[in-house]
């Protein structure tokens, strides 16, 4: 056999994208364990002093602060979890560099972030989906087991490959 013609071992990770249904339950999931972590952190700040939160009571400056809020925790989340956040820990996805590696948390802070701007959540809608906070910063969010069977595959021919010489 002669494997000279295509490098099987490079691996092109826009083909194992997460799908737009997975990308929306990982919104979901990770809004709900914003809201329920915002509102345990309200919920002990009100008990220490509830004037804590007078400030902000507006409507439009507590949306900014919930919007920051929002990329600062989802940053930590999955600078912690190496790419994931708790949506993407559940449905086995991951968010990657473009050429598969790990994101630094640079990238990572600048993801999230990215999310603050108005009605970015509109930029996921589509087929492909492809919202700002992933071509912004250089980034994709690859389904797991897709991902695995591929490796497996790459790694079978690179044996094969080797086998043959």
């Amino acid at each position: 056999m002669n494997f000279k013609t295509r490098l099987y071992e490079e691996i092109d990770y826009r083909y194992y994208k997460a799908s737009p249904s997975k990308r929306f339950v990982n919104y979901v999931i990770d809004v709900l364990f914003f809201y329920v972590l915002i509102f345990g952190f309200y919920a002990i700040i009100s008990m220490i002093d509830p004037r804590v939160f007078d400030f902000i009571d507006d409507g439009v400056t507590d949306r900014i602060v919930g919007l920051v809020f929002y990329g600062v925790i989802m940053s930590f989340t999955e600078a912690m979890l190496n790419g994931k956040s708790i949506g993407k820990f559940i449905t086995k996805t991951r968010a990657v560099s473009l050429d598969g590696s790990d994101l630094s948390f640079e990238r990572i802070f600048t993801r999230n972030l990215i999310r603050i701007i108005p009605f970015e959540i509109l930029s996921a809608f589509g087929y492909p989906c492809s919202p700002w906070h992933d071509k912004w910063s250089d980034s994709i969010v690859v389904d797991e087991k897709k991902l695995a069977l591929q490796k497996q595959k790459a790694h079978l021919f690179a044996t094969v490959k080797n086998e043959g010489q």
